[in-house]
C-alpha cells in the first residue's frame, strides 16, 4: 500500500497543481480583447424645430468575436446638458457602465433630440457624440441635427389657453402651430408670400368669424404641412387637421400648398355680413389629406380657380348640407390612399345629425345649392364613378347646377340639361399619377377643350389662349 502511495501521490500532486490554477483563472481571461463595430458612425437628424422632439433613430453595435465582450462605459459626451437623449437596450440615461454583449451578438442604441429656442432666423447645426470604451479603447459615434427656431402658436381649448392672431405674420422664420392659431371674430390675419406653416398632430389654423388672407406668389407659395420634417413623413396623410373656417368673413387664398392634413380646407357656414364668397381660392394645391381636400358645409360659399385638389383619402371636394361652389380650371381628382370607395367629387344638400335645438334628436337638415358650377375642369380618378350627387328636392329648396366643358369619369353618362359640352371617360394622359404630377401629354382630350373665361393665366403663370385647355395647367 505504501508503495502505491509513493507511486501515485506525486502524480496526484502534479495533477492538482495543473488543475488548481486553471480553476482559479479570472473570468476576464475568457472575454474578447477586441473592440466594437457599429452599423453607423454618424447619426444625422433632418431639420427639427426647437421645442419639437424628433423621431427616434437607432443604430446597432456588434460584438463579432465568439467570446463575450464587456463594454466598460457608454457615455453621451454632452451629458445632462445635451439636447440628445440615448437609450441603451431599453434603459435611458446619458451614462451606462459594465455592459456585456454575448459573442456574435448585438445591441440597439436609440437616440432622440429636442432643441431649445435660440431666437435666430437661420438654421443651426448641433453636434454631440457617444463614447464607447471597451478594453481601454474609446470609440465614438457622432450625432448631428439641423435645427430651426420658429414662431410658435399654442391653443388648448380644454385649459382655456388661446392664441389669437391678427395683422401680418412675419415670414423670416417658420410658424409652428400646436392646437390652433385663431383668427377671432371680425379680426384679419394676412399671411405673406414664402411663409412656411407647420402644424402639430390635430392642429389647425382656425378662422372664427374673421378674415384670412393668404397672399402667396408663384415660386413663393405659402406652405402648410406637418411639423415632423424627417423624410419618412413626406407623404403621410393626417399629420394635422387643416384650415378650418367657421362663419368666416370673406377670405382669400392664393398660391398655397396644403398637404398631408386631414381636411385641407374645411368651410363651415357663411357669415351673414358677407356679400361675396366666403372663400376665394386661386392657384392652390391641396393634396394627400386623409379625408377631404375642400369641404363645404352648411351654406359656405367657395369660388376656386386654377386649383389642383388631388390624392385625398375620401373626397377631393365634398359639399354637405348645401352650400355654393364655383370651380373653374381646376383638377378635382381622386387617386387617394383611402379605401377607394369615394368619388373625387361628392355633392349633397342634406345631412342627418343631432339637432341641438331639439334635445339632440337626429334630424335631417336640408340646404340650398344656389350655385353649383364646375367648368373647364377635370373630375377623374381610378373609380368608375368620380362624380356623386345625392340631393333632396322639395318645395322651397334651391338646386342650381351647371357642369360645362369638363372631363368627367362616370360609368353613367348623365343627361340632365345642366351637363353641357362635357367629355366623358376619355383617358386624360396625366404624366405621373403615382407621384402626383397632373400635367398631361399633348394627346390628352383636355387640349383646347375649354371655353374662354376671365382666368387668363394658369397656375404656373402661362397665358391661356382663345381655346383654353381643361384643368389648372395650360399645355404650351
Amino acid at each position: 500500500m505504501k508503495s502505491l502511495l509513493r507511486v501515485y501521490l506525486p502524480i496526484y500532486i502534479l495533477t492538482l497543481a495543473l488543475v488548481t490554477p486553471l480553476s482559479s483563472c479570472k473570468k476576464e481571461n475568457f472575454l474578447a480583447k477586441g473592440n466594437l463595430e457599429f452599423s453607423a458612425d454618424t447619426i444625422v437628424f433632418d431639420t427639427v424645430f426647437t421645442t419639437v422632439g424628433s423621431t427616434t433613430k437607432n443604430f446597432k453595435l456588434y460584438n463579432n468575436d465568439p467570446r463575450t465582450i464587456n463594454i466598460e462605459q457608454i457615455e453621451l459626451m454632452g451629458g445632462a446638458t445635451s439636447p440628445f437623449r440615448i437609450n441603451v437596450d431599453g434603459v435611458s440615461g446619458d451614462y451606462h457602465a459594465d455592459i456585456n454583449v454575448e459573442g456574435n451578438d448585438s445591441l440597439f442604441i436609440f437616440v432622440e433630440v429636442t432643441l431649445d429656442p435660440n431666437n435666430g432666423t437661420l438654421p443651426m447645426v448641433i453636434e454631440d457624440s457617444i463614447r464607447f470604451r471597451t478594453n481601454g479603447t474609446d470609440q465614438y459615434v457622432q450625432l448631428a441635427v439641423w435645427g430651426q427656431d420658429a414662431y410658435f402658436h399654442y391653443t388648448s381649448f380644454s385649459q382655456e389657453i388661446y392664441d389669437f392672431n391678427e395683422g401680418t405674420w412675419p415670414n423670416d422664420k417658420p410658424h409652428v402651430i400646436y392646437g390652433a392659431a385663431i383668427i377671432d371674430s371680425a379680426k384679419t390675419l394676412n399671411i405673406q408670400p414664402n411663409t412656411h406653416i407647420y402644424l402639430h398632430k390635430g392642429a389647425m389654423l382656425f378662422n372664427y368669424k374673421g378674415t384670412l388672407n393668404i397672399n402667396g406668389a408663384l415660386g413663393a407659395e405659402v406652405t402648410f404641412q406637418g411639423d415632423r420634417l424627417e423624410s419618412l413623413y413626406d407623404d403621410v396623410a393626417g399629420q394635422y387637421y387643416g384650415i378650418y373656417m367657421h362663419e368666416a368673413r370673406e377670405s382669400y387664398i392664393n398660391y398655397a400648398i396644403i398637404k398631408n392634413g386631414t381636411a385641407g380646407i374645411h368651410m363651415d357656414s357663411d357669415n351673414a355680413a358677407n356679400v361675396g364668397y366666403t372663400l376665394t381660392v386661386e392657384n392652390t394645391i391641396v393634396t394627400n389629406c386623409a379625408s377631404y381636400g375642400v369641404w363645404i358645409y352648411s351654406g359656405a360659399r367657395v369660388q376656386a380657380e386654377n386649383c389642383i385638389i388631388s390624392k385625398n383619402g375620401v373626397h377631393s371636394l365634398l359639399v354637405l348640407e348645401g352650400g355654393d361652389f364655383n370651380f373653374n380650371h381646376c383638377h378635382l381628382v381622386g387617386y387617394g390612399s383611402g379605401d377607394g370607395t369615394s368619388a373625387a367629387v361628392g355633392i349633397s344638400n342634406w345631412f342627418t345629425r343631432p339637432d341641438p335645438a331639439n334635445n339632440n334628436v337626429l334630424t335631417t337638415f336640408i340646404g340650398d345649392i344656389d350655385e353649383g358650377t364646375i367648368t373647364n375642369s377635370i373630375i377623374y380618378g381610378n373609380l368608375d364613378y368620380e362624380l356623386a350627387i345625392d340631393t333632396i328636392s322639395e318645395v322651397g329648396v334651391t338646386l342650381n347646377f351647371s357642369f360645362d366643358s369638363n372631363l368627367i369619369r362616370s360609368e353613367d353618362i348623365f343627361t340632365q340639361p345642366f351637363y353641357v359640352n362635357n367629355i366623358w371617360n376619355s383617358e386624360p394622359y396625366f404624366v405621373d399619377v403615382f407621384n402626383g404630377d397632373f400635367h398631361w401629354y399633348s394627346t390628352s382630350p383636355m387640349n383646347n377643350a375649354g371655353f374662354p373665361t376671365t382666368t387668363f393665366f394658369d397656375i404656373e403663370g402661362k397665358s391661356r389662349t382663345t381655346g383654353p385647355d381643361l384643368g389648372a395647367y395650360e399645355f404650351l
